[in-house]
């Protein structure tokens, strides 16, 4: 189930901004500080959903004993169900720095009085 709350789109895409700086730079906490207690997160790396922030917190955990990542957004779109899309570059980096991953993704986002409900990953629209 996709929880949705409509609010102002400049200010989800202001939220989205500071999350994806803060993520960048690894300080979780202030990521997940943006999601709600209850969030539902892709778990890429095993092709299923996460429950909540200590779920998404762990996940992270394990994600970067392996390899690292940066997602940058390239444009933020309004789906017609009130969530956002990000139109995002990512790039994995193996643990001795070689890129093993370059590539676009939208993330696509629900929130809720301003903080993150839901998160989805999907390719891009062509």
């Amino acid at each position: 189930m996709v929880l949705v709350c409509m609010a102002d789109d400049s200010s989800e895409v202001d939220v989205l901004r500071r999350v994806y700086q803060a993520f960048n730079r690894r300080e979780f906490e202030s990521v997940l500080s943006a999601m709600r207690a209850d969030v539902e997160w892709p778990n890429a790396l095993e092709g299923t959903r996460l429950h909540g922030r200590d779920a998404v917190r762990e996940y992270w955990k394990r994600q970067f004993e392996s390899f690292d990542s940066t997602v940058e957004p390239q444009a933020f779109t309004p789906e017609p169900d009130g969530r956002t899309a990000v139109k995002v570059r990512q790039v994995v980096r193996d643990k001795t720095g070689t890129i093993v991953v370059d590539r676009m993704v939208e993330h696509v986002y629900a929130l809720c009085d301003g903080l993150i409900a839901s998160m989805e990953i999907r390719n891009p629209k062509t």
